[in-house]
């Protein structure tokens, strides 16, 4: 009998975790989602990108606000000459809405301008800063593996 009650108990909660929290995401009240990517590594970035797209399947279009910022080595993901096939995996999830935000300290650092940098993106002074105001302001913040 402990099994059974076991059992059912677990299949409740996992059923129950594949529903949405109240409250529930809206277009008024969307979920936010701040990732920051200080990596330029190729397969990090990828699945970071992979993450993304599964992210966005989940929620419906008008109830999810994503924003990447990168900085330091992750700003090289975003520069015309980095991956091809990476580049356009990213040009598709702007055309998503997600935000892609370059920092421009990085820039500076190691002399790079804008037109080094794929169409679309943003560019903020300093990326961890735009991270913690993200934050600040409800976006939850995920730091890729």
């Amino acid at each position: 009998m402990k099994k059974i009650i076991l059992i059912i108990l677990i299949t409740i909660c996992s059923y129950a975790q594949s529903k949405f929290n109240d409250p529930q995401p809206t277009f008024e009240n969307p979920r936010k989602l701040v990732i920051n990517l200080h990596n330029d590594d190729l397969d990090t970035v990828n699945h970071t990108i992979g993450s993304i797209y599964n992210i966005l399947k989940e929620y419906p279009s008008d109830t999810l606000k994503v924003a990447v910022v990168l900085y330091g080595k992750g700003m090289r993901a975003i520069k015309k000459d980095y991956d091809k096939n990476t580049l356009a995996r990213i040009t598709s999830l702007m055309e998503y809405d997600v935000e892609f935000v370059g920092c421009r300290n990085t820039m500076e650092t190691m002399n790079w301008k804008d037109d080094d940098f794929i169409d679309g993106v943003e560019f903020v002074q300093a990326g961890i800063v735009e991270v913690i105001e993200r934050q600040m302001i409800g976006y939850v913040g995920i730091t890729p593996y």
